[in-house]
């Protein structure tokens, strides 16, 4: 069973090969204790049944593969977003080995970040010792501008008090008092990754402008500040900046990891790139207004905005799709008295154009999705938008208000009537509803393939294809680096969806002699 170094081959289709298939099948038969594959498969059909789904409806006890990951991702990913900003999370080890892998699985690169390792002893006795030694060579060893310190679930359960822990490790000479360590609670066994972005934003502001309020006055820098919210889509960083310049308006994009998170390989390694700078932060206060790009995920944040900088954080939706894009700039035209340009209403008129080619394709095809709130609040909108009409859409950590403004949107449309929507359920839930309620297709993250595999399993006719948009994006490569937001954002999008289901069709109808007679050269 060895390999030849003329060829080496990866796993498939190394066990595919007559020996590997023996001993598997040896493995199986020897070791496993496995039930017959007729159990098997009658359990499996069972499990797509209706009667399985108001029992899968039902479970109180158990999450499976939640569709969310935990307060402390998000809070790194906050931090990454500021200038020269090293990520801390006061916690395991394994907590921050988590975080990092999962981003670099997302954005393929590595992802900075630090932790304290707090192990049994700390369990015990709590973690300050780690934070004033984490502390001290966090700062000597990589000399960040700023330490942002989050928790995780073993932090939190003794109850570690950051603000004393910080203050002690300054008073203790570990790092100077004047040393920028802004910090977040994000305990990883409530909320989500967007509660802890959320979180460490607030946290973030909070230390830099809290007590330095005396001489700020709301539009005395005549800049609007942008809050983007967890958006793991890069292009949606760039389109802001490109929009906002074409408007000719003064801005400020508060946490923007775009380039420490898309470093080109020139030989040089860059561990700090790019960033909203301290400069911007302390300045924020001074803006005529906050605009939360995210706001079902930013509740925190518009609560500081609004209490102590004083500012409206004027209500907009998450500007996807065409007419939620026209919102967001005519309200950007209105704060600032800049007047929208020739060539952004050039690029919405081509994005009418593309819903006009495309809608034939897309109208009354049914999708589901799955993702985070405002991500998947702007595409319901979107598919609406192209006259698709989406069949369940689930969002695990959302509250009630959100299903509810979700429920009149839909109502809104006709092609929204009998959209079920989910909160509070996980992608085992929604497996269930792919087999009772079978869309042509879904949207969601990469997670989404198994349960295409099991559709698929069922039987050809029974599957539902996975339309990778959201987070993360595992098994493909660059799709971070795709816009979602704004016309741009609406064009890859459209792009993505019209694309999906002319290739599904050219797939049933591909059979020589058989269906082949809609395969055809021009769509």
């Amino acid at each position: 069973m060895s390999q030849e170094v003329e060829n080496i081959q990866p796993s498939y289709p190394l066990f595919r090969n007559d020996e590997y298939k023996e001993n598997l099948a040896n493995k199986r038969a020897l070791y496993e204790e496995r039930h017959p594959q007729e159990k098997i498969d009658e359990v499996f059909e069972w499990t797509t049944t209706k009667e399985y789904q108001e029992l899968n409806f039902n479970r109180e006890a158990l999450t499976v593969n939640p569709a969310k990951a935990c307060q402390p991702l998000g809070a790194v990913l906050c931090a990454l977003g500021f200038e020269k900003t090293m990520p801390y999370v006061h916690g395991s080890q394994g907590c921050v080995a988590y975080f990092r892998s999962y981003f670099n699985r997302h954005f393929k690169e590595p992802i900075a970040c630090v932790s304290d390792s707090m192990t049994e002893d700390a369990a015990v006795f709590g973690g300050q010792k780690n934070m004033m030694a984490g502390l001290e060579n966090a700062k000597a060893l990589y000399n960040p501008d700023i330490i942002a310190v989050s928790t995780t679930c073993m932090a939190e359960v003794i109850g570690d008090d950051l603000n004393a822990f910080i203050n002690n490790s300054k008073n203790a000479g570990h790092v100077e008092q004047d040393y920028p360590t802004p910090y977040a609670h994000t305990p990883s066994f409530v909320g989500s990754h967007t509660t802890g972005w959320d979180n460490m934003f607030e946290g973030m502001v909070r230390y830099f402008t809290l007590n330095h309020m005396d001489d700020k006055k709301v539009g005395s820098n005549g800049k609007i500040n942008l809050v983007p919210g967890f958006e793991t889509y890069l292009g949606n960083f760039r389109v802001m900046h490109r929009m906002m310049k074409e408007m000719g308006v003064d801005y400020s994009l508060l946490s923007d990891p775009s380039e420490v998170l898309d470093t080109p390989a020139d030989g040089t390694f860059r561990m700090y790139a790019g960033g909203t700078t301290q400069a911007e932060i302390k300045d924020a206060p001074n803006a005529i207004d906050t605009l939360l790009l995210q706001p079902w995920q930013l509740e925190k944040t518009k609560k500081f905005v609004q209490t102590t900088w004083n500012q409206p954080a004027t209500a907009i939706n998450i500007p996807m799709g065409l007419e939620w894009t026209d919102q967001f700039l005519m309200k950007v035209s209105e704060l600032t008295g800049k007047p929208i340009p020739a060539s952004l209403e050039l690029e919405r008129g081509r994005l009418v154009d593309m819903m006009t080619d495309s809608h034939a394709w897309l109208h009354g095809k049914k999708f589901a999705l799955y993702g985070d709130a405002d991500f998947v609040m702007g595409m319901t909108k979107f598919l609406l938008e192209v006259g698709a009409e989406p069949s369940d859409v689930l969002c695990n950590h959302a509250n009630k208000r959100w299903q509810k403004a979700m429920n009149k949107m839909l109502s809104e449309s006709p092609y929204g009537v009998n959209t079920q929507v989910h909160i509070g359920r996980d992608l085992w839930h929604f497996r269930s509803l792919m087999f009772t309620n079978k869309p042509d297709f879904m949207i969601g993250n990469s997670y989404g393939k198994f349960i295409q595999r099991d559709t698929v399993y069922k039987g050809e006719e029974h599957e539902v294809p996975l339309i990778r948009i959201g987070f993360p994006i595992f098994d493909r490569h660059h799709l971070h680096r795709m816009t979602t937001l704004g016309y741009e954002g609406a064009i890859y999008m459209l792009t993505t969806l019209v694309n999906a289901v002319l290739e599904q069709l050219d797939k049933e109808t591909k059979g020589m002699g058989t269906t082949d007679y809609n395969y055809d050269l021009i769509r």
